[in-house]
């Protein structure tokens, strides 16, 4: 049975707005490495900026902004510095981390080679569990999630991710969440 939201009827993501520094190139990598279709543009007055629309699948929408004079994103501030498995990827509170996008598990390792082959730099295969550390160093059964992250022109952190069952079944929602006074 599928959950449904007994508050307010979400259907998932209508579209995650992003800001990038070079919209040309934003196209070109969202549409020519990542293959998603571009579904809308807006201009606005008076030369001050653009809004573009790209078609994810599934009804879902990544968007950008691209603002005149939007200042420089700052690497460990507003966004990671590179991607897990190969450097630091923290970022500041009201950020945002990174965008997971669903891919098919059995297609997985051919969408990261492909990537590769486009000159993505990839970084390495991260199966996540519920171990001490959170990643398993062998594909069990225990991993829930596979994935894989990197960055697009503009540094945002990006990953290719498979479920690999159910979520939200006993045992996946233990631990207390964490407050503003457990902060260094």
């Amino acid at each position: 049975m599928v959950w449904q939201n007994p508050e307010f009827e979400i259907g998932g993501v209508n579209h995650l707005a992003l800001v990038c520094s070079d919209m040309a190139r934003t196209v070109d990598f969202y549409t020519n490495v990542l293959g998603m279709r571009l579904i809308k543009t807006v201009e606005f007055p008076k030369g001050a900026g653009q809004h573009f629309f790209f078609d994810m699948g599934g009804g879902n929408a990544l968007a950008f902004f691209w603002f005149e004079d939007a200042p420089d994103g700052v690497p460990g501030l507003s966004q990671p510095v590179t991607v897990p498995g190969i450097g630091e990827w923290t970022s500041a509170v009201g950020t945002m981390n990174h965008v997971a996008m669903h891919v098919p598990e059995e297609r997985f390792l051919e969408y990261r080679a492909k990537l590769k082959a486009k000159g993505v730099r990839v970084s390495p295969i991260i199966d996540h569990d519920d171990s001490p550390l959170g990643y398993a160093t062998t594909l069990t059964d225990d991993v829930y999630v596979r994935s894989f992250y990197f960055q697009d022109p503009d540094g945002i952190l990006l990953e290719f991710a498979c479920w690999r069952r159910e979520m939200g079944v006993p045992g996946d929602v233990v631990h207390t969440p964490k407050t503003a006074g457990d902060r260094r």
